[in-house]
């Protein structure tokens, strides 16, 4: 058969054609990466009061322990942000779900805080590793028009599967002991593992930006349009995005077309990890000292994150509105929620309403960044950029974790906590409105060259 010379656009394949069982598989596959992230993630949190109990260690003690991980999440992501750049998405994918899969199965058989953070710390590397690579993967099988909308909703998996991780807990921990969460958070993703090798596909736009052949590239797409591209034998790819040609990842995002709104994104990703570590890290031990039964304090904080699903509502609006502001109101209505919390402690129906509010706010502000960061990147630093966000931002997490042990140290009342874990909530929309303003500035209609893949 003859093939067709005429160069065929990527995006102009996933935006002109309906989204796909194929792409639904992706999808999946993508979703489930996060969710198991969550999970694991937030398993610390929820085995915490365990581990006071059966080690008899005090909180302060647990600071570094909770946050463990996170140094391995911030170590993870900006590392593989670079290496995904260079040697594709699917091999560093399944390279760091294996990693935080074997990592999380023997953390379950720790015996002391010692060696658990030591394990932990190992965790978080393939965590923070997994998220950004969904997202860019996600991110680059998506018309254009549905992007935000799209991955938003994959990446509501991370809540998901942090709060009904916390369900999870409240059945396990009594039943089967703290160790039994951390052992099927190793478990599921070494089956995932399997159907990942099997099943997921290499980014097409990674493809076409590296010469891959045309064959390799046709393969795929294949799956989403059929006949429209079987003969296709020169692919290309164009960006509307300034152009920064020639440049590793690492200098496309820190180059100074792109460098504000990359400190912009860092700041506010920061700051709204701060937030949603200090809370999901603590919420259990601080409700149990305001007298909750244990398992309501662990059920009642599981809320905060399943909350995380109007994400794809705020995807919706990013599709169709300015992304900036959007994620800015979120992020101001998290900080007044927050507050809440720390005024409803006297009553079990105001905290278990106030927790889901600010659970459904905050969760939905922050799942919707890694969106607005592969929207601003092109393909040359995408991973890279949505990676280093989701890194910088861990240490905002490790600054969360240590902040409530720090003001519970110093005294300070239920609502006094909640109202300083608010403010980085302010911080954040700041930021946010700060890299709007400077976007007409850095993000402008200019196509690449198009690569020939063949």
């Amino acid at each position: 058969m003859t093939g067709s010379n005429a160069p065929t656009n990527v995006q102009t394949v996933l935006n002109e054609h309906p989204f796909s069982g194929y792409q639904w598989v992706i999808f999946t596959l993508c979703f489930l990466i996060v969710l198991l992230d969550g999970f694991d993630t937030a398993a610390i949190g929820y085995i915490a009061p365990s581990l006071i109990a059966e080690w008899g260690v005090a909180k302060a003690d647990l600071g570094p322990v909770l946050s463990a991980a996170l140094f391995g999440l911030a170590g993870g992501a900006m590392s593989s942000g670079p290496l995904a750049d260079r040697f594709g998405r699917k091999a560093v994918l399944v390279t760091s779900v294996l990693v935080f899969a074997i990592a999380c199965l023997i953390s379950g058989y720790a015996h002391d805080l010692h060696s658990l953070t030591a394990w932990r710390f190992v965790t978080g590397l393939g965590l923070g590793a997994a998220m950004p690579n969904a997202v860019t993967m996600m991110s680059e099988y998506c018309p254009d028009s549905r992007r935000s909308t799209i991955t938003n909703a994959m990446f509501c998996g991370f809540p998901l599967g942090a709060a009904f991780g916390g369900f999870l807990a409240a059945w396990m921990i009594p039943h089967l002991g703290w160790r039994s969460v951390l052992h099927l958070g190793g478990i599921a993703p070494l089956v995932l593992v399997v159907l990942l090798v099997w099943l997921l596909p290499e980014s097409v736009r990674y493809m076409v930006a590296k010469g891959y052949s045309a064959d390799r590239i046709r393969k795929p797409l294949t799956r989403i349009a059929g006949a429209a591209v079987q003969h296709v034998q020169q692919f290309v790819m164009t960006e509307n995005k300034v152009d920064v040609q020639g440049r590793s990842g690492i200098g496309v995002v820190l180059s100074k077309q792109y460098g504000v709104g990359t400190i912009m994104l860092w700041i506010a990703y920061f700051m709204g990890l701060v937030i949603f570590y200090a809370l999901i890290n603590w919420m259990p031990v601080l409700f149990k000292e305001t007298g909750l039964d244990p398992k309501v304090a662990t059920l009642v904080a599981a809320l905060f994150p399943l909350g995380g699903v109007g994400a794809v509502f705020f995807g919706w609006l990013m599709d169709r509105f300015n992304a900036d502001r959007i994620i800015a109101v979120g992020y101001v209505l998290t900080a007044a929620s927050i507050w809440w919390i720390g005024q409803a402690s006297a009553n079990l129906g105001w905290l278990v309403a106030s927790v889901f509010v600010a659970g459904t706010l905050m969760n939905t502000a922050q799942s919707s960044m890694p969106a607005l960061a592969a929207a601003f990147y092109p393909t040359s630093g995408r991973a890279t950029g949505v990676a280093w966000m989701l890194g910088v931002g861990r240490f905002g997490g490790i600054a969360g974790s240590f902040l409530v042990a720090e003001l519970a140290s110093r005294s300070l009342s239920f609502s006094q906590i909640f109202t300083v874990v608010a403010i980085p909530g302010l911080i954040a929309a700041a930021a946010l409105v700060a890299k709007q303003a400077t976007a007409p500035r850095l993000v402008m209609k200019k196509a690449t060259t198009p690569k020939p893949a063949a």
